[in-house]
């Protein structure tokens, strides 16, 4: 062989362009309530507090007019954006044109975007009052160690966690939703009671997956917050307990940039939403060991 036969040495590559793994979709937006607003904060519900009958002291006796306590709950917009460039030197350097898959990565992460707001406000401070001056904190809480000193999610938080549902008069007819990561999935499907067709209609372990069990609607998620002990903060809520406000929904656009270099295309997304808690009572807070 020639020294120079190096120079038809082929360099072969590949016509596929894959995303390294990442979630894709947005996954609690149809799980809570959502409306549009416009300027600097909304107020998505007025409420009034519980009223009780009283015992007339008398015939014709006077009336005696009840005050109810009113609050009001308010929402704030966050603005995000992502911005990715195409450069047309590089596409001409490749097999593939990349901006379809570039798309998608950037449709993604606005989608984690959206869900991260709704997660933030499951457990954040919820601004109330007349003008929203007062924060509201969460206190709905199931212990890390229910079911165990320091225990992962297992049926008897969920349990608890429905209790104080049901203890707080929430309407019984509301589906229930929790989200969970994949280890509390494998928490539950250590458990007895889930995996077992005599306490569960639905088989998870046919499939290997959690979807329902005691009534309640698994939301997957591997982005839940931790507390400041390393524990998970796994939301359980009924959908009027939560609140998206939309200013700008998810707008996307794609330019081509003639004023620099190359003239790469831009792709450009961005929205303006906000989530808050409506009611503490709706929404409790499991917490979990995942050590």
């Amino acid at each position: 062989m020639s020294a120079n036969d190096t120079t038809y040495y082929v360099n072969e590559y590949s016509t596929i362009l894959q995303a390294l793994l990442q979630q894709m979709d947005a996954r609690f937006r149809p799980y809570v309530m959502t409306g549009t607003h416009v300027g600097n904060g909304a107020a998505p519900v007025d409420q009034y507090g519980s009223i009780e009958a009283y015992q007339p002291v008398g015939r014709n006796a006077p009336l005696v007019c009840q005050d109810v306590s009113a609050d009001r709950r308010w929402v704030y917009p966050n603005d995000r954006e992502i911005v990715r460039w195409v450069n047309n030197y590089d596409k001409l350097r490749m097999l593939i044109d990349p901006t379809s898959e570039f798309m998608r990565g950037v449709a993604a992460g606005m989608a984690r975007a959206e869900d991260d707001i709704i997660i933030d406000a499951f457990f954040a401070s919820a601004q109330t009052g007349g003008s929203g001056g007062t924060a509201t904190t969460h206190s709905n809480q199931v212990t890390v160690s229910i079911g165990g000193t320091t225990s992962g999610l297992n049926v008897d938080k969920l349990l608890r966690a429905k209790r104080l549902l049901a203890a707080a008069q929430v309407d019984p007819s509301e589906e229930i939703f929790c989200a969970v990561s994949a280890r509390q999935v494998e928490d539950l499907l250590k458990q007895a009671q889930v995996v077992s067709s005599d306490y569960n209609s639905v088989k998870p372990l046919t499939d290997g997956k959690v979807s329902r069990f005691l009534g309640i609607n698994f939301i997957p998620s591997e982005r839940l917050n931790t507390d400041g002990s390393g524990y998970r903060r796994v939301p359980l809520w009924v959908k009027s307990g939560m609140h998206m406000g939309i200013w700008g929904d998810t707008a996307n656009d794609m330019t081509q940039r003639k004023d620099l270099s190359s003239q790469p295309w831009q792709i450009y997304s961005r929205f303006t939403m906000g989530a808050t808690r409506i009611e503490e009572s709706r929404v409790v807070e499991i917490v979990c060991n995942e050590a």
